[in-house]
C-alpha cells in the first residue's frame, strides 16, 4: 500500500467530517464521514458554494476568504449546519489554510455536537426500555394465567345455567377474556423466532404503502423518496413490515385525528444510505435511514419522551402498544428507532445496519 493509499483509507475511516474547499470556496473534496454528517452524497455536494452549508452563510464566506487571505487557521463551536431536507444541526468545526500545487485550498473539518448528546440520549432510552418491557412481560404473564381459569369457570358456569339472560353474562366474560388474552399476548411480543434473509428495503415500505392505501382506499397522499442505490439488507421481512406498518398506522391515525386524511395529510416514506454510524456503542460503516415523515398535529410534548412505552398514547382509544412493539423488532435488526416531533411535522428514523450474513449468524 502505497502511501496515497493510506491517507486515503485514513480520511475515509474517520468519524470527523472532513471538506477540502478551493480557493472559490467550492467544495472539491469530501469524506464518508461528511457524507454522513450533511445527510448528503459526494457527487451531489461536489462544487458546490462551501458557505451555504450554513444557516447563516454570509459570515462564513467571509471568515473563509480571510482564512485563504491570511493563511492563519481557527475554529468555531456550536454553528447550525443545513441539511437537505431543511434540518439544522449543531457543529463545531475547523478551518485550516493548506497549499496543493501552488494552489490555496481550506482544510474544513467537522464534528456534530447533537451526535454525543444522541448517543447519550439513545443509551438511556434502551435501558429504560429494557427495564420497562422486562416489567411489562412479567406482569402480563402472571395476568395471563389466571385467564384460562377464569375462561374455563365461565364456560362451565354457563352449561350449568337454564336462563338465557344470565348466559349473555357468561359471554360477556368469555368474550372480555379473550380480549384481555390478545391484549397480554400483544404485551409478550411475537414468540416466532426471527428469520434473517436478504431482502429490499424498499419491498417492505411498498408493502406497508399498499397496505395503508388500501385502508384509507387511496384519499391519504403517500410520497416516496428512495435511494435506490441502497444494496439489500439483511432481515426479518414480515417483522420489518410489522414494524414499518405500525409506525405509519400511528401517523395515519393522527392525520385522521386531525381530519386531515383527504384534506392535505400526508406521509412520506424516504431512505438513504448513511456512512459510519453509531447505533448504542457500535460503530457501523454504513447503515440505511427509512424515514417516516407527518404533517399532522405533532406528538403531545407530555408524552413526546415515552412513547416507546408501553400503554402510552395520544390517543383514548389507542393501546398504546403498536411503537413498542416496532421498537422491539427493530432492536432484534440491531438496529434503532427515533422520533423528533413538532406541530405539523413528525418524523421517525429507523436505523438498519448493512452487513454480511456471517455477522449477523455470529
Amino acid at each position: 500500500m502505497n502511501r496515497t493509499q493510506s491517507n486515503q483509507l485514513v480520511l475515509d475511516n474517520l468519524i470527523t467530517g472532513v471538506l477540502l474547499i478551493d480557493d472559490e470556496l467550492s467544495i472539491s473534496y469530501l469524506n464518508p464521514a461528511a457524507e454522513s454528517l450533511l445527510a448528503v452524497s459526494a457527487t451531489r455536494l461536489l462544487n458546490s458554494y462551501a458557505p451555504q452549508l450554513f444557516v447563516e452563510a454570509e459570515p462564513r464566506q467571509q471568515v473563509f476568504r480571510n482564512a485563504l487571505k491570511k493563511e492563519s487557521a481557527f475554529t468555531e463551536r456550536k454553528v447550525k449546519v443545513l441539511l437537505p431536507d431543511l434540518r439544522e444541526i449543531t457543529v463545531d468545526y475547523s478551518v485550516t489554510p493548506l497549499m496543493q500545487n501552488e494552489q490555496p485550498l481550506l482544510l474544513l473539518e467537522m464534528l456534530p455536537v447533537d451526535r454525543t448528546l444522541r448517543i447519550d440520549r439513545e443509551e438511556a432510552l434502551l435501558s429504560a426500555n429494557n427495564t420497562s418491557r422486562n416489567l411489562v412481560r412479567g406482569l402480563a404473564h402472571e395476568i395471563k394465567n389466571p385467564l384460562g381459569g377464569i375462561r374455563g369457570a365461565s364456560q362451565l358456569l354457563a352449561l350449568e345455567l337454564d336462563r338465557s339472560e344470565l348466559v349473555e353474562y357468561t359471554d360477556v366474560i368469555i368474550a372480555e377474556t379473550d380480549r384481555l388474552r390478545e391484549l397480554v399476548d400483544r404485551l409478550l411480543g411475537s414468540p416466532l423466532p426471527t428469520k434473517f434473509s436478504q431482502l429490499n428495503i424498499h419491498e417492505v415500505t411498498e408493502h406497508v404503502a399498499t397496505l395503508v392505501q388500501a385502508e384509507t382506499h387511496g384519499s391519504l397522499i403517500i410520497n416516496k423518496d428512495y435511494d435506490p442505490s441502497i444494496p439489500e439488507i439483511l432481515g426479518d421481512r414480515e417483522k420489518l413490515i410489522q414494524a414499518v406498518l405500525n409506525v405509519v398506522r400511528n401517523a395515519m391515525q393522527a392525520l385522521d385525528g386531525a381530519d386531515k386524511i383527504g384534506h392535505g395529510g400526508e406521509i412520506t416514506l424516504r431512505t438513504r444510505i448513511l456512512n459510519h454510524f453509531t447505533i448504542g456503542k457500535m460503530r457501523h460503516p454504513m447503515v440505511c435511514r427509512l424515514e417516516i415523515i407527518d404533517n399532522g398535529p405533532g406528538i403531545p410534548a407530555e408524552i413526546n419522551e415515552r412513547i416507546f412505552y408501553p400503554m402510552i398514547s395520544g390517543r383514548a382509544e389507542g393501546s398504546g402498544l403498536g411503537l413498542p412493539i416496532a421498537q422491539s423488532a427493530i432492536h432484534q435488526h440491531q438496529g434503532l428507532i427515533e422520533c423528533e416531533s413538532e406541530p405539523g411535522c413528525t418524523r421517525f428514523s429507523i436505523y438498519l445496519p448493512l452487513k454480511p450474513i456471517e455477522d449477523r449468524q455470529a
